[in-house]
C-alpha cells in the first residue's frame, strides 16, 4: 500500500517551493562537520532540482566522514563551488546559523551575497527570515522538510530507484536515534514510512548509522568514557575528547560523533555535556538534556550557539580547562532548577 503525503502537504512554503522549482544552477551548502541530516537533504535538494530539469553542486566546508559512504552521491560533495557554474540560487540546508555553514561562506563571501537564497532547517535557534526560508523547528530532521517539498513539486520518493528515499530517510534515522527520541512526530513516522515504501533500506540505514562502529572508534569512546566526570552531585556528566587523542588512537575526528549520545544514557543527570578540544583556543560543546527537562538550547545560546532543546551545541573560543571552568557552572545551575 501506498503511504500518502497529502495531508502534511500544506506546510510547504509555496515560494520556497516555486525558488527550487524555478532555478538552473543551484548551489547547495551543507554545515560544516557534516552529518546524516545535512549531506542527506542535500542530496535531496538536488535530485528535486535535477527531476526539474536544472542542475546543483553539493558544498561543505569539511568532506563527509566516512561514516556516510554508503549515501548515494556522496562522492560529489565539494569543499568549494565549482567556478565554472553560473549559479542562480543558494540553498543553505540544515543549518541552525549562517555560522553553521563554516569556512566556504568565508571564501566565497560575494558569491553568497549575490545570490537569492533559500534556508531549508529545522533548528529552533535558527533566525533566518527571508521569504524563501523555511524554518520548522517540529520537525524532526530536515530531510523530513525536503522529504514534503519532493512531493510538493512531484518529485517521485522513488527516484534514482530508491537512492532519494535512502538519502532522506538516512537523515531522519540519524536525527532521532532510530526514532527514539521524542522528536518522532506522527508526520515523521509518515514520512519514514513513506520513504521505505519508496525502497529506503531502514535496517541498514540504522545498521550503517548506530551498529557498525570501527575499532579506532571504540577505542575514542573508552578514552573519553575513562575521563567520565560528574558536576551538581551527578545532575551534570560530561567528559573531554582531546585532539591528542584522536592523533594517538590513529582515528579521526569524524570518530568522535556519538560520544555525547552515549553520554545522554546516564540515568540520573540531566545534562551531559562533551567537551571537545578544536584548537588551542576554541573548544566545541555538545549538550544532551533529558524530556522536560534543561533547554540545552538556553546553555549553549550562553555561548553563542544553538541547536534543539534536548541536543544543541556551541564553539567556546577559550582551551578546554578554561571551557569547561565557563560552562559547567551555568549547566549546573539550569540542572538544580528542575524539579521533577
Amino acid at each position: 500500500m501506498t503511504v500518502s503525503l497529502v495531508p502534511w502537504l500544506a506546510a510547504v512554503p509555496p515560494l520556497a517551493a516555486a525558488q527550487v522549482r524555478g532555478a538552473r544552477e543551484v548551489l547547495i551548502v551543507s554545515h560544516e562537520n557534516p552529518d546524516a541530516d545535512t549531506l542527506g537533504a542535500a542530496l535531496g535538494v538536488r535530485a528535486i532540482v535535477a527531476a526539474g530539469g536544472g542542475r546543483a553542486s553539493l558544498v561543505c566546508s569539511d568532506p563527509p566522514p566516512p561514516l556516510y559512504d554508503f549515501l548515494p552521491g556522496i562522492a560529489d560533495v565539494r569543499t568549494d563551488p565549482e567556478n565554472s557554474r553560473s549559479y542562480d540560487l543558494l540553498v543553505i540546508v540544515d543549518c541552525g546559523s549562517l555560522d553553521r555553514v563554516g569556512e566556504v561562506r568565508e571564501r566565497h563571501a560575494a558569491l553568497f551575497e549575490r545570490l537569492p537564497t533559500v534556508v531549508i532547517d529545522h533548528h529552533a535557534s535558527n533566525g533566518a527570515t527571508g521569504p524563501s526560508d523555511w524554518v520548522d523547528p517540529g520537525s524532526a530532521a530536515t530531510c523530513e522538510l525536503v522529504a514534503l517539498l519532493a512531493v510538493a513539486l512531484g518529485v517521485p520518493l522513488t527516484t534514482g530507484a530508491g537512492d532519494l528515499a535512502t538519502v532522506l530517510l538516512a537523515g531522519i534515522v540519524m536525527d532521532t536515534a532510530t526514532f527514539a527520541h521524542p522528536n518522532a512526530t506522527p508526520r515523521t513516522l509518515s514520512v519514514a514510512a513513506a520513504l521505505v515504501d519508496a525502497g529506503a533500506p531502514l535496517a541498514e540505514i540504522s545498521r550503517r548509522l548506530y551498529r557498525s562502529k570501527p575499532d579506532a572508534q571504540l577505542r575514542l569512546f573508552g578514552r573519553v568514557l575513562d575521563r567520565l566526570e560528574t558536576a551538581a552531585a551527578g545532575l551534570v556528566i560530561h567528559s573531554t575528547l582531546l585532539a591528542a587523542d584522536v592523533t594517538e588512537i590513529g582515528a579521526m575526528s569524524a570518530h568522535s560523533e556519538g560520544i555525547i549520545d552515549l553520554l545522554s544514557q546516564a540515568e540520573d543527570a540531566e545534562v551531559a555535556i562533551l567537551f571537545k578540544e578544536a584548537g588551542p583556543d576554541v573548544t566545541r560543546i555538545s549538550v544532551r538534556t533529558k524530556p522536560g527537562g534543561v533547554d540545552a538550547t538556553v546553555l549553549t545560546g550562553l555561548f553563542g550557539g544553538g541547536g534543539h532543546a534536548r541536543a544543541a551545541g556551541a564553539s567556546v573560543p577559550t582551551g578546554v580547562e578554561a571551557a569547561r571552568a565557563a560552562v559547567l557552572p551555568k549547566a549546573a545551575r539550569l540542572a538544580a532548577d528542575i524539579k521533577r
